[in-house]
This record gives structure tokens, C-alpha cells and sequence, in this order.
């Protein structure tokens, strides 16, 4: 498996080795000792989510100001454009972001850690994502930050006017009115 780091450091983009023949195809799309090594940080994923969405739909920016999650996230069928931003207000990148294309093709997962807001947009008629958590989903302690602020300035590959969205997170609010962590 190859491991990538991205321009905020924390944020990594796994590989994996792929083995394919006229059968088909074979990944570990997990491992417990080779994301350790990887990383050097141990973590327990708690509860894995799937969803599906259409082509135009954003989902995010989201992350839990308690019970904070890392997601180790994946797409199993077409493509999205799956973004970090970092909250840690003590870190040298708060209020930064990453983005990269994940997709069936490339089978790339990212690591978004603890303390960054996760968000994607779907880029292919739909998209199956999967994302294993470190802790529980926790509404009360969920927090939404405005898909669009420029003070973030995420250049999303937009192939229309406004993407689709929830209203929940239409609602997102900006970096500067955001709860952050420390």
C-alpha cells in the first residue's frame, strides 16, 4: 500500500495494491497494522456508514466539536471529490483545506483525522461512499461549516450552478462563526 501525505500533513491518501485478472480484482481495503505503521497513530474504528448519492450532490462540511470522529473514507462505485478542512485553531493549517478524487477506479481511501470537517461532492451519475469512524455519529455535537466560505475558499469542481444539498447543510455556518477545537 502506498501512502501519500497531503498538504496539511494529518490528512493521508492510502493506496492500495490491487491484484486483477480476467476474474476480477482483490484489495484490503483495510488493514489495522499497515494504517498504524502508516500513520503511527492507533485507532479503534467504531461503526462503519455507506451512503449514496446523486451526481451534484454535496455533502458536508461536517465534524462533531465533541466525540470528535476520524473517517477513513472510500468510494466503492463512481466518483466524488472528497475534501478536509482543518478546525484546530492551534494548528499552523485552521481553516485550510485538502481535496482529491476518490473513486471505484483508483480504489484511493483518504484519512481525514480528528479535527477537521469532512465534506465531498459527487462527481459521476452517483456515488457509493463508505467510511469507517473512530467514534459514534453524535448529533447533538454535530457541526456544519458553509460549503462556500471564502475565507476557506475550496475550489469544488462545480459542473452546474449550485450543487444539491441538504438543507441542514445549506444552513453551514462560516469559519469565523464556527465552533472550533483548541
Amino acid at each position: 500500500m502506498n501512502v501519500f501525505k497531503q498538504a496539511i500533513p494529518d490528512v493521508l491518501i492510502f493506496e492500495p495494491r490491487v491484484y486483477g485478472d480476467a476474474r476480477g480484482f482483490f484489495f484490503e481495503s483495510f488493514n489495522k497494522k499497515v494504517f498504524e505503521e502508516a500513520t503511527g497513530i492507533r485507532r479503534d474504528f467504531v461503526q462503519d456508514n455507506h451512503s449514496r448519492s446523486s451526481k451534484g450532490v454535496l455533502r458536508g462540511l461536517h465534524y462533531q466539536i465533541q466525540q470528535a470522529q476520524g473517517k477513513l473514507v472510500r468510494v466503492s462505485e463512481g466518483a466524488v471529490f472528497d475534501v478536509a478542512v482543518d478546525m484546530r485553531q492551534s494548528s499552523r493549517t485552521f481553516g485550510q483545506w485538502v481535496g482529491t478524487i476518490l473513486s471505484a477506479e483508483n480504489k484511493r481511501q483518504m484519512w481525514v483525522p480528528e479535527g477537521f470537517a469532512h465534506g465531498f461532492l459527487v462527481l459521476s451519475d452517483h456515488a457509493e461512499f463508505l467510511y469507517k469512524t473512530t467514534d459514534y455519529y453524535a448529533p447533538k455535537h454535530e457541526r456544519c461549516v458553509s460549503w462556500n466560505d471564502p475565507s476557506i475558499g475550496i475550489d469544488w469542481p462545480l459542473q452546474g450552478d449550485t450543487p444539491v444539498m441538504s438543507e441542514k447543510d445549506l444552513k453551514g455556518t462560516s469559519l469565523a462563526e464556527s465552533e472550533v477545537f483548541p
